[in-house]
C-alpha cells in the first residue's frame, strides 16, 4: 500500500476483537519505532509491551473511573503499551531548555506514530491515549518513579465490520502557506 493510502487507512480504533495479537508484528511495530528520528539521536523513550491478559487488564482499568469512562474499550485491546520518556543527553537537554523546545516530546510523538502505521500495515488498530492514572500505572509496570509515563497505545484488531471513518482535516490552505505566514 502507498504511504499516503496507508496514512489515510490509519484511524484511533475503539474496538476490538479478542484475537490476539503475534508478537512477530508487536516487534515489527517496536522496529519502526525504534528506527524514527530522534533530536541528536537521543531516542528519548522505553516501550512496555504490555500482552499477560491480567497485567493487561489492570493497566487498562487506570485508564477510565466512573467520572471519565471513554477508555473503556482498552478493556478489550489485547495489547496495550506503555512508553516512558527517558532523559536525553545533557547536550541535548540544555539545546531545548535554550530554544524552549521539548525535542524529547517531538521524538516520542514521531516514534509513537512510527509504530501505529506499521501496525496499520500490519493490519492492526491502534489508539494513542492519554487519560490515565500514570502513578498507579507505573506502580503495575515497575517504573522507576523519576521516569515519566508519557503515552498508552492499545493494540489489536479492529472487527470486520468497524467502519473505516472520513478524516476531516482543515484544507490544504488553511493550514499551510508558501514562502510567508
Amino acid at each position: 500500500m502507498g504511504f499516503l493510502e496507508l496514512i489515510n487507512k490509519r484511524q484511533s480504533v475503539r474496538k476490538y476483537t479478542n484475537k490476539p495479537v503475534d508478537k512477530e508484528k508487536l516487534l515489527r511495530c517496536i522496529e519502526a519505532a525504534r528506527l524514527s528520528p530522534s533530536a541528536s539521536n537521543s531516542q528519548p523513550w522505553k516501550f512496555i509491551v504490555i500482552d499477560e491478559p491480567g497485567l493487561k487488564d489492570k493497566v487498562a482499568r487506570e485508564t477510565f473511573s466512573t467520572l471519565v469512562n471513554f477508555n473503556k474499550f482498552t478493556l478489550e485491546s489485547p495489547v496495550l503499551i506503555a512508553i516512558t520518556l527517558e532523559k536525553p543527553p545533557v547536550l541535548n537537554r540544555i539545546g531545548g531548555r535554550l530554544k524552549k523546545r521539548s525535542w524529547k516530546l517531538m521524538d516520542l510523538g514521531m516514534a509513537a506514530e512510527h509504530f501505529c502505521l506499521q501496525a496499520e500495515e500490519e493490519g492492526l488498530g491502534t489508539c494513542m491515549i492519554g487519560w490515565y492514572n500514570e502513578k498507579a500505572i507505573k506502580k503495575l509496570l515497575k517504573i522507576p518513579k523519576e521516569k515519566d509515563l508519557a503515552l498508552l497505545i492499545s493494540v489489536g484488531y479492529a472487527p470486520e465490520d468497524y467502519k473505516l471513518r472520513t478524516k476531516v482535516r482543515k484544507p490544504i490552505g488553511e493550514m499551510s502557506k508558501f514562502n510567508q505566514y
